[in-house]
């Protein structure tokens, strides 16, 4: 089924050309189905690279899913027109008394910050308190990720000696979580972060299990018992070439990065990347979407309140 999007979004003609349906608000309004509801803070600074790499994943899925982007008022953005965020992104007090099925939570890049240094820190408090009563599931990414844990369960961040950066391999932990279902034993999933959650500080905490983890990179997915709130501490979402733009665009700055391990082959920068991460990718969006967002949502809840 489709991803309904405004008209004139760009990252609806990508879609297209990449054989993903969409379907403008006019076509929508002529399906006798009541889609599902996924509002999207994005915090990234590129705004349209994250919505096409985020709607791409969510078209996988038999479901009609009708997509609101928000963005935080407190913080001007200085890499997307505002002309796009005017046309495309409502505020949070313009969303604040809807409900959602779903809500997807980006990361962004202050993690070498402390929380309450962010700008946006206590609007980002803000939501973080509203999900709980106004959205069936929220899934949270990297840095999203990170901050709602220390929001809810008061779990810190530590900085890590170099850059978590590259395409690294999970093994699953508990493969009896819907969430999982379809997954390989192993996986590969992209990380770009210089800040890492601990384990133990996780198991300290009735009701939080963690999902997949890595060697390497450590905690990958946990989620909470309700399924409520679900935490992804890399960029499954990520294409094929995210990474590379990432390590060119900080080796131009002259910053001190390095190659993104296990990412090009031969660790050979001019030869184009494999896309290893997509289906399981792919698979956690789908069961997110089926399992914790449609069966568990009633089906007159997106009507309570009307959209503004």
């Amino acid at each position: 089924m489709p991803i309904k999007v405004q008209s004139g979004l760009p990252a609806r003609e990508k879609l297209e050309r990449e054989n993903v349906f969409t379907m403008d608000e006019n076509r929508a309004m002529h399906q006798d189905i009541r889609p599902i509801e996924v509002g999207i803070l994005n915090l990234m600074p590129l705004k349209e690279d994250t919505e096409l790499q985020i709607l791409r994943e969510l078209s996988n899925t038999p479901l009609q899913v009708d997509v609101t982007f928000v963005v935080v008022s407190s913080h001007e953005s200085r890499n997307t027109s505002s002309s796009h965020l005017n046309k495309f992104y409502n505020t949070f007090d313009q969303i604040k008394d809807r409900k959602f099925d779903g809500f997807i939570i980006t990361g962004a890049p202050v993690e070498q910050m402390e929380y309450e240094e962010v700008d946006y820190w206590r609007e980002f408090e803000q939501i973080c308190e509203w999900t709980k009563t106004n959205v069936t599931s929220t899934m949270h990414l990297c840095w999203g990720a990170q901050a709602a844990l220390y929001h809810h369960y008061r779990i810190p961040k530590y900085m890590l000696e170099q850059k978590m950066f590259g395409l690294f391999e999970h093994k699953v932990s508990n493969r009896r979580i819907p969430l999982v279902r379809g997954f390989d034993d192993y996986f590969l999933a992209p990380h770009s972060r210089h800040t890492e959650v601990r384990r133990e500080d996780i198991d300290k905490i009735p009701g939080l299990t963690v999902l997949a983890e890595s060697p390497e990179a450590g905690v990958f997915l946990l989620m909470d018992m309700t399924g409520k709130k679900i935490f992804v501490m890399g960029h499954p979402e990520y294409d094929r070439v995210t990474l590379h733009t990432e390590y060119m665009r900080d080796k131009e700055k002259g910053l001190d990065i390095q190659l993104p391990r296990n990412y090009y082959v031969d660790d050979d920068c001019t030869i184009r990347p494999r896309l290893q991460w997509r289906a399981h990718a792919n698979a956690l969006y789908s069961n997110w979407l089926n399992y914790y967002v449609y069966q568990a949502t009633p089906y007159e809840y997106t009507a309570v309140l009307p959209k503004k």
